[in-house]
């Protein structure tokens, strides 16, 4: 297929299938075989990139998206499994009562045979529910909003503050390679060290012994120390932290809007400095066809923000004005606008996807699109979740076998 058929710009300048030049569809043709965008849904003009990977195989290499982009479209099998997927819903999340069973987690995934196991758990589906309903709890609200803020979340925000302060602490070695500074093992090394005094600043007496299941999620969700990268299994880990700290009743739900407009926000403040300072390599990225060199939720909780916003739309984000009022109270505005900072060039050509997505009608549309990705591009690829542990929180079908049976 000629080359430029791998690319549809939603631009409204140049693009057949706007809003501004189009008809709204009606419900039905949802159903009618139009070619849909990549990986979005959306309907375009053009047919869908070819498979360029088999299905349970690990992305062809990664090749650095500073330098001039190549395309590695998306597999075909994949992009009709994200739009024939239901969309997750969200759950509540059960709070463990005594005795407790922490134990030390462990890498369960191999194969995608374990990733189906995973899914079709109930820990698979909660943890899943539980990200949505984070998502959730942010739907119409700004950054800046007002929200219950529990004494936990202070320490929450205080602990990623001190990280915040070792990047200062610990500046980048003088290197001439563009990424990887060797500083940032010296910055992780005190993470690991630290890490069991700072999760019992906030634990209560009868859950301290959870270290031994808690710190490892905590310690791989700031990237790896050794590859010197960080991508968006790391950013899972993150989420898994605080899934645990839901299941131990740590976070209620009354917490769920503080934890993505101020712990979250806080942990991207962290990241994109470590980013930055250390020039921390893109874990695992599919080329310009990822969505993001680093990130996913920022966009699930950044497009839950804006569904029912008045004035702003998917489009609204080629419009530099808005970008740079708003990005400070818009989780997707920002992520966007990192994006343009860091990376060089055409946004649709660097960032197609993202590109794609922007001529999606209605945010609502975007946010069930992206949670949909998230988990068949995240949480079903085993090269991401051969990484993911399982503990008594969070459990794998082979573990409860296992705990049965003895």
């Amino acid at each position: 297929m000629d080359q430029d058929h791998h690319h549809h710009h939603h631009h409204p300048d140049n693009c057949p299938n706007s809003p501004e030049t189009h008809s709204p569809r009606s419900p039905s043709s949802d159903t009618i075989n139009v070619p849909t965008c990549c990986k979005c849904g959306a309907p375009t003009a053009f047919a869908a990139p070819p498979p360029s990977w088999s299905e349970g195989s690990p992305p062809p290499n990664y090749r650095p998206i500073r330098a001039p982009a190549i395309n590695l479209p998306p597999n075909n099998n994949t992009q009709q499994a994200i739009i024939l997927a239901p969309v997750p819903q969200a759950q509540k999340v059960p709070v463990v009562t005594p005795p407790f069973h922490f134990q030390t987690p462990s890498k369960r995934i191999q194969s995608p045979d374990d990733i189906r196991h995973f899914h079709d758990s109930d820990s698979g589906k909660n943890f899943l529910g539980f990200v949505v309903a984070l998502s959730e709890s942010i739907r119409g609200h700004k950054i800046s909003d007002p929200c219950h803020q529990s004494s936990t979340i202070d320490t929450l925000l205080s602990i990623l503050q001190t990280l915040i302060q070792w990047v200062d602490e610990i500046p980048p070695a003088q290197l001439a390679s563009r990424y990887g500074n060797v500083a940032y093992r010296t910055w992780h090394a005190r993470l690991v060290e630290n890490s069991e005094a700072l999760m019992l600043q906030f634990l209560p007496d009868d859950l301290q012994s959870s270290t031994i299941e808690i710190v490892p999620y905590f310690t791989d969700s700031f990237g790896n120390s050794s590859r010197i990268d960080f991508g968006t299994g790391h950013e899972t880990n993150f989420a898994a932290w605080l899934y645990c700290l839901a299941r131990m009743g740590v976070i209620k739900e009354e917490d769920y809007h503080a934890v993505v407009a101020r712990v979250f926000v806080k942990y991207l403040d962290l990241m994109r400095k470590l980013q930055l300072v250390y020039s921390l390599e893109p874990a695992g990225s599919h080329g310009v066809w990822g969505l993001d060199d680093y990130h996913f939720m920022p966009f699930i909780f950044g497009s839950s923000q804006l569904i029912g916003h008045k004035y702003m739309k998917p489009k609204s984000i080629h419009n530099e004005d808005i970008l740079e009022n708003f990005s400070n109270e818009y989780l997707y505005l920002a992520g966007i606008s990192f994006i343009r900072k860091v990376k060089k060039g055409p946004f649709s050509e660097h960032s197609p996807l993202l590109d794609d997505i922007s001529g999606v009608p209605t945010w609502n549309k975007v946010n069930s699109g992206l949670l949909k990705m998230y988990k068949v591009e995240v949480l079903e690829k085993v090269p991401i979740m051969q990484h993911f542990l399982f503990g008594w929180l969070i459990r794998c079908l082979h573990l409860l076998f296992e705990v049965n049976s003895t």
